[in-house]
């Protein structure tokens, strides 16, 4: 399967990014919702949680803490993975995204109904 991530890790399509090893890559999301909004990608091709095991999880989570550590965001950052239609999904490929840089409030969501 070749998505949009697929490309960034190829290098077809560029990237800022801010890590990579031999299982990650991080980059700055090119429409950012924070001062510092990153995405945490495996390298791997793996459309979601389900297709990931726990060792790639826990790698991920790991590269996650680090980069928001590496970033200055000591004072807290939300992490974030959307799974599905309804979870907000759009790349079919595993991300976590990190959020942070400024303080963001226990809101999850835009002001909306819920039923």
């Amino acid at each position: 399967m070749t998505d949009i991530f697929c490309s960034i890790i190829s290098g077809e399509i560029p990237a800022d990014v801010v890590f990579r090893d031999e299982a990650v890559i991080v980059f700055k999301d090119i429409r950012p919702q924070a001062p510092v909004h990153l995405l945490v990608v495996p390298i791997r091709h793996m459309e979601g949680i389900g297709d990931a095991d726990t060792a790639t999880l826990g790698t991920l989570l790991m590269a996650a803490h680090r980069v928001a550590h590496e970033q200055g965001l000591v004072d807290g950052y939300r992490l974030i993975v959307n799974d599905g239609e309804h979870g907000g999904k759009i790349v079919p490929h595993l991300h976590i995204h990190v959020l942070g840089g400024k303080h963001l409030g226990p809101k999850l969501a835009q002001d909306s109904e819920v039923v």
